[in-house]
């Protein structure tokens, strides 16, 4: 199945094929920096990042950009509340992103382009707008005429009578039509400021993307993308201040991911039901985080509650237990670089199976509109078909280490694909152990001391007291686990 994207344009799957074969070109509309980012926000960066992977893994060339609004309203309504220049607090808020990015595991775009390093760029577009008449000057500010251009509307669905009508009544009357938006803005004292044709003033919003997207990916390019939040006015203005500049398609494909909310609520700070990333980072593994954001369909809304999260950790631990036991079973020992698929037993040719089964089922839900939630499920099902084998029937032998080696690599690599099971297994657990302790309020030492007391108990036969320092554990979230080496324990989540 070659790949199908959802194209808000057209309303449904469209094949996708990009401009120059083999070569795309991806446009995603960034944050406008004055505070921390949110959980709103992961989910827009991690599910372009995964297309962006997944592009990639199926062997395109793409240049990916994904702009920083670093001069607003808010920027400079924020900077004057704190002190500091807009400058400032957007460097400040720069770092920031990145930081939580970094944390997320989602990869640096190819450009990450700055709307205040591209003013002169904006204001050749708008005098070229009003040249046209597409665009018209009022007291130092300038707006799009809407009705200069009668396709407005194409992308949000929405039929310009109707905008009109639904237009707020508190509409500067200095505007032609209560639709048309702003291009440029006069400033106003104290404001960061631009010369231009028209004085002082700063760039309107919707005009940064179609500038910079069409300055590094060329008038028309293949992939658009952002929150479904965004579809109008933003990406609607976007559209129609390209297209009457060039007389050339914009986007091709317009990708939109949906929302995030709280316990079925809309997250708001007024509610108290607002998460910043590093709130959550603070409690949660980043790839928890990006497991539970892909196991929902992009387009879809994702409720994000505290037992999610938790079937989310429960599920990331089970792939990762996975590997781990692939880990041991192998051994460091070398392993052949093919398959011996001839010479293959019935149990290791099935799990050879099921993991070539898990390529093309991958490929098949990746290709049909980025469907992670069900390439997870193909991964989370291969992954106990490969346990149930290590647990019944492996034997070590050339044949199924070469299996379990190719099995190991094929979970790793596509788990890559969505930005999961970049740790090794063992500091993974590790990781989570020890904020398990931390949470608890426990130390390892402290663990071992109980369990070696428990042990003790056993060998005398004082199954009473063996069993109150397990439950005592229990209730502390430590889970024991007999074997015939001892004693192990892992921190229930």
């Amino acid at each position: 199945m070659a790949l199908k994207i959802y194209n808000t344009l057209t309303g449904q799957k469209d094949p996708f094929e990009p401009l120059e074969p083999g070569h795309v070109r991806m446009y995603v509309c960034g944050v406008t920096v004055y505070d921390l980012c949110h959980i709103g926000h992961a989910r827009s960066a991690v599910v372009f990042d995964v297309i962006f992977r997944y592009l990639k893994y199926s062997c395109y060339e793409v240049e990916y950009v994904r702009n920083f609004t670093d001069v607003d309203d808010k920027i400079i309504r924020r900077a004057n509340e704190q002190g500091v220049s807009s400058a400032e607090l957007a460097g400040r808020y720069i770092e920031a992103f990145h930081s939580d990015m970094d944390a997320l595991g989602v990869e640096r775009p190819t450009r990450e382009p700055l709307a205040t390093d591209h003013i002169q760029e904006m204001i050749r577009h708008v005098e070229r707008l009003e040249q046209a008449g597409h665009a018209y000057a009022v007291d130092g500010d300038v707006y799009f005429s809407v009705q200069s251009y009668p396709a407005y509307g194409r992308l949000s669905k929405r039929p310009l009578d109707e905008l009109e009508a639904g237009a707020r009544v508190e509409v500067d009357e200095r505007k032609r039509s209560p639709l048309d938006f702003a291009l440029w803005k006069a400033s106003k004292p104290g404001e960061p400021s631009w010369d231009s044709p028209w004085g002082a003033g700063r760039p309107g919003w919707h005009i940064e993307c179609t500038v910079m997207g069409q300055k590094y990916l060329g008038a028309t390019f293949d992939i658009h993308g952002g929150g479904k939040d965004l579809v109008f006015p933003h990406h609607e203005n976007e559209v129609a201040q390209a297209e009457a500049d060039s007389g050339q398609p914009f986007a091709r494909y317009w990708v939109h991911n949906g929302f995030v909310n709280i316990d079925k609520e809309k997250m708001s700070k007024s509610l108290g039901n607002f998460f910043t990333i590093r709130d959550v980072l603070a409690s949660v593994h980043p790839e928890v985080l990006r497991l539970f954001l892909l196991s929902h369909h992009y387009r879809s809304p994702v409720d994000y509650t505290e037992s999610s999260l938790r079937d989310a950790a429960a599920g990331l631990d089970r792939l990762y237990g996975t590997l781990e036991r692939l880990g041991q079973a192998l051994d460091g020992q070398a392993v052949p670089n093919q398959v011996p698929v001839a010479e293959l037993g019935n149990g290791e040719r099935t799990v050879h199976e099921a993991v070539l089964g898990l390529f093309n089922d991958f490929d098949q839900a990746m290709n049909d509109d980025f469907n992670t939630a069900e390439a997870l499920g193909h991964l989370h099902r291969c992954a106990r078909q490969v346990g149930a084998y290590l647990h019944e029937g492996f034997a070590p032998s050339e044949r199924s280490l070469a299996v379990l080696g190719y099995a190991r690599n094929s979970l790793r690599r596509l788990g890559g694909v969505l930005g999961l099971l970049q740790e090794e297994p063992a500091a993974y657990f590790l990781g989570q152990r020890q904020e398990g302790l931390e949470r608890a309020g426990l130390e390892d030492i402290a663990i071992e001391a109980r369990i070696a007391e428990r042990t003790a108990a056993r060998a005398a036969k004082d199954w009473a007291k063996a069993d109150q320092v397990r439950d005592e554990l229990a209730e502390l979230g430590i889970e024991l686990k007999d074997g015939p080496e001892g004693t192990t324990w892992t921190m229930k989540r």
